[in-house]
């Protein structure tokens, strides 16, 4: 009897184990990023970047507005961690409007990304 409840004892300990360990693990980042170039097709470093969350899209996307300045290589990036982690449990698809400004021109576009992943799309300066 003694031998029966300590094997039990182990293997529900080593099913604890394994869901905990599960848990814990690591999930990738959720990333939108976004290339900026002319229209000579030249990336475009130092160009304001505005994410948009699209609220009236299907599903709905909460509520969010970032901006970010383009780097050296003409990328702008967004971490959107805290806004899928926001979201209901289930909220995994998020569709964004992305607005590109210098001080004279500016360029559009729209991006859709889902948790744990990253998203790229390339907006042309006119």
């Amino acid at each position: 009897m003694n031998t029966t409840t300590r094997l039990f004892a182990l293997l529900s300990l080593l099913a604890l184990s394994i869901g905990f360990l599960q848990s814990c693990k690591n999930k990738d980042p959720s990333i939108v990023k976004v290339y900026v170039r002319s229209e000579s097709n030249a990336l475009l470093s130092g160009v304001k970047v505005i994410l948009i969350g699209d609220q009236s899209s299907d599903p709905a996307t909460n509520a969010f507005v970032d901006t970010v300045i383009t780097n050296e290589s003409g990328f702008a990036t967004f971490s959107l961690n805290e806004h899928f982690e926001e979201g209901e449990k289930d909220y995994e698809v998020a569709y964004f409007d992305i607005i590109a400004k210098t001080t004279e021109k500016i360029g559009t576009g729209y991006i859709r990304t889902r948790v744990n992943t990253t998203a790229v799309e390339t907006v042309v300066i006119q």
